[in-house]
Formats: C-alpha cells, structure tokens, sequence
C-alpha cells in the first residue's frame, strides 16, 4: 500500500518526508509512530514537508511523538504545510521556510452522519481539538490563545516573511519551485500561487537549486523521487509522463473511495477497498451493503419509515384486491 511518509537514514541522522495527505490510502499514524519510535533517542533529525493535511488526530499523536523525541528536529517546509501539517511543522525546535512556501492554520473540520446527538458530540470534540491545536501553535509563536483562534477561523495562509513575523517560524531560505500535486480546492482561500501549482503539478527540474538541508539532498530531487513509485537509476532519470498521469489517476481513485467512505459513516472501510483495488461501483455497493446490515429491524416497539417484515409484498396485496370471482 502507497504511504504518505518516508523515514530514512542519512549518515548525519534520519530524513522524514511528508509530501502527501496525512493519514490518506488508508494508512495511519501507528505505522509512522512504530518508525519513529524505532530511531536512537537522540538522533538528529530533519522533517521535510510538502502536504495539505488530513487528519488531524493523526497529525496531533505525530506532533506529539516529536515533542517527545529527545534529538534535534528540523524542520523544512519545502512547498505548502496547511491544516494538520502546520501542526506538525510547530514540533520543530527549528522551523525553515523558503521564500516562496506557504504554511496555512485553520479550524478542524469533519463529516458526521447520524441523530442530533452525534452532530452535538462531533462539534464538541472539534471544540476540544481546536483547543489543544491552539495550544500547539501559540507555544511555538507565543501569540495569544485568542490570537491563535482568530487566525484559525478565519483560514490564515501565510507566506515565509509573514510566518516569521508571527514567530510560527525560525529563519527563511531561498526559494524552491512549487510542485504541489494535490488539491487546494477544499480551501476558501488558498493563494493563486498555490491554486496554480496545484493545477500544474509539473515535475520538478534536476537543474533546481539545492535548499539548505541535509548534506547532498536536494529538495526537489527528493519530491521526484517520493512522488514516484518506480525506481529511479538517478536524478537525471525523471519521471514520464505516462508514470505521473498514472499516479495522478491513481491518487484521484483513492480520495474519491475515501470521500465515499467518510460521507457513509465509514473511514476505516476505506484501507480495505483500496488494498483490494476496488472500483468505485463495488465500493459504493459495499457501502450500501453495510448501512443495509447495520438498519435495525422494524418491530412495533421501534417503529421505523417502510414496510415491516410481515407486511405482504406489493404484488400479493394488488393480486388479493383486484381478484376476479369465478
């Protein structure tokens, strides 16, 4: 199963990357935290992101693991790190933006379906997320709780100098092209510098200059090769066209089964329909299925819209009323 995050070891410490959706492909936080967790106490390291988010509570049990990591963290916002990856980012001791990314913090939100109850309970846990987030962000800037919260619900994109201006980041570094191949549209006010990245999704030139980060690694090199799952022989061996559009087909396959999964009150079904590769038809009828096994049966002490079980089928109640006398 693809994965959004990479953790390697370099000979000056470990490298984690996180160039996609947090939590996407059915893939959890667990399998990132039992990496990280496997890595010396005191190893250095660098954490480069290039995400728009996703879940939160995945990102708020990362950031906390990082808190707990006793080496140095770097971290390197090499494009965009919006909504849950903006709450990662703050768990670096030092914080690196180029010139030209973005860093975005908004309020949580979610999909519920159910009674008025679930939509009570669901709102009021996105109230308590939105606490700890602010307490995450205003730690690393020292802003207020009610500055933090304005900024958040009002979707706040900042740029490098405007991130440092409110202390969310350390120091800025030159500036690195765009390849942000996701999608920014669920955001009411992403950048047209954004918008267009995202929409070009071109793939990275080998002749880009090198960022400052670990010996030898060159950011946009990097994505190249995070991005692709086929082998590469080396950085002058770039994707073809036909690998990016299919990766791109295959990434848009795998947001549409997690949407449908997250609108039928679902998420963790989605893991399972992508290992098993299914088309959107059969996990649409999947899911049907599911809500199908899980309706209560109508009995008279829990009266439910439609027929009851004992009731005749149509036809036998139309047969028995216009049945002609012999």
């Amino acid at each position: 199963m693809k994965s959004w995050y990479t953790i390697r070891a370099r000979a000056s410490g470990t490298e984690v990357l996180i160039y996609d959706e947090i939590g996407a492909y059915g893939v959890s936080a667990k399998g990132f935290l039992a990496e990280l967790g496997a890595l010396p106490d005191d190893a250095a390291i660098d954490l480069r992101l290039n995400s728009p988010g996703g879940s939160v509570f995945d990102a708020v049990a990362i950031y906390n693991a990082l808190r707990r990591h006793a080496g140095d963290i770097t971290v390197w916002i090499d494009g965009i790190a919006a909504s849950a990856a903006s709450y990662i980012a703050m768990a670096g001791d030092t914080i690196v933006m180029p010139e030209n990314a973005f860093l975005m913090i908004h309020d949580p939100s979610g999909l519920v379906m159910g009674t008025a109850e679930d939509m009570r309970s669901t709102a009021e846990a996105l109230d308590k997320v939105k606490g700890s987030l602010i307490q995450g962000y205003a730690a690393k800037s020292g802003k207020s709780d009610d500055e933090i919260a304005a900024l958040m619900a009002a979707e706040t994109w900042l740029d490098a100098k405007e991130a440092l201006d409110f202390g969310f980041i350390d120091r800025i570094a030159e500036p690195v092209k765009l390849a942000a191949s996701f999608d920014v549209a669920r955001f009411r006010n992403a950048p047209p510098e954004v918008a267009e990245a995202a929409s070009e999704a071109e793939e990275p030139s080998a002749t880009e200059p090198q960022t400052e980060g670990v010996a030898g690694s060159n950011t946009q090199s990097d994505l190249a090769q995070v991005e692709s799952e086929e082998p590469r022989s080396g950085d002058d061996n770039p994707m073809t066209s036909d690998a990016v559009g299919i990766r791109a087909e295959a990434i848009a396959h795998a947001r549409a089964v997690i949407d449908l999964c997250r609108l039928a009150g679902q998420p963790q079904m989605a893991g399972r329909f992508l290992e098993e590769d299914l088309g959107l038809d059969e996990v649409r009828n999947r899911l049907l299925a599911a809500k199908a096994e899980a309706t209560p049966d109508i009995t008279a002490a829990h009266a439910q819209p439609g027929r009851a079980a004992t009731t005749n089928p149509w036809g036998e109640v139309i047969a028995r009323t216009f049945k002609t006398k012999g």
